[in-house]
């Protein structure tokens, strides 16, 4: 059933900071929140996390806290947002390379590289990134995330020379979503050897994906269906 337009217009509104902050001081309390939560995300975990425990840490009450946010599902989503903000900068960066004259290879090591920077910087957002799906209120990051890389995925894809059809594209830009997404928060969390060892695993699998549809056409893949 769709969401009637006073719904999403609520649950906009209980997503969204309680104010946007315009002096300086105010704007500094509001990235310390932030700071903060993505801090405890990495410790306790999102189920654990609570406003309370954020306004502890902060040595504020609860009430200050909810000047800036009303709720825990708020400051998640504007880390959430954050997150999906850099994760878009660095495809953009990808798009704006000579893919068309990279080998196969070269695009691979490129683009993990360049994403892994983005899961470094955004480490302790991590739990939240795993836990979108699971969480109702934003589960809209979640699409926002998948549908960006593997839109991305499928474009750069056809100026690398592949021809196949849009849903097989689809399809291996929905794998490589989940390969990265997965093995890149697990490159975060090793240690030096452990994770140079696992990054290059991961490059060798991706390049095994794509390498054996370089060769096919549109005609050999119509009967893949859409996703």
């Amino acid at each position: 059933m769709p969401t009637s337009p006073s719904r999403r217009r609520i649950k906009s509104e209980f997503l969204q900071p309680r104010r946007y902050p315009r002096q300086q001081r105010a704007q500094i309390r509001s990235r310390q929140i932030l700071h903060v939560t993505a801090k405890l995300l990495e410790e306790v975990g999102i189920d654990s996390l609570t406003t309370l425990m954020i306004a502890k840490e902060l040595n504020i009450s609860v009430g200050s806290l909810y000047h800036y946010f009303p709720n825990k599902h708020a400051i998640l989503n504007r880390l959430g947002t954050m997150w999906l903000e850099e994760m878009t900068g660095a495809v953009e960066e990808i798009e704006n390379m000579d893919i068309g004259n990279m080998t196969l290879s070269e695009f691979v090591d490129r683009t993990v590289e360049r994403l892994l920077v983005v899961y470094r910087n955004q480490r302790a957002v991590l739990p939240l990134a795993l836990a979108l799906s699971a969480i109702p209120e934003l589960r809209h990051l979640d699409a926002e995330h998948d549908n960006l890389i593997i839109s991305k995925m499928m474009a750069m894809l056809k100026r690398l020379g592949f021809q196949a059809s849009d849903n097989e594209l689809n399809r291996l830009g929905r794998a490589y979503l989940e390969l990265s997404h997965t093995l890149l928060i697990v490159i975060v969390s090793q240690r030096q050897i452990r994770a140079e060892r696992t990054l290059a695993d991961l490059k060798r699998m991706i390049l095994a994906l794509f390498e054996p549809h370089r060769a096919e056409n549109q005609e050999m893949t119509k009967a893949v269906e859409a996703p």
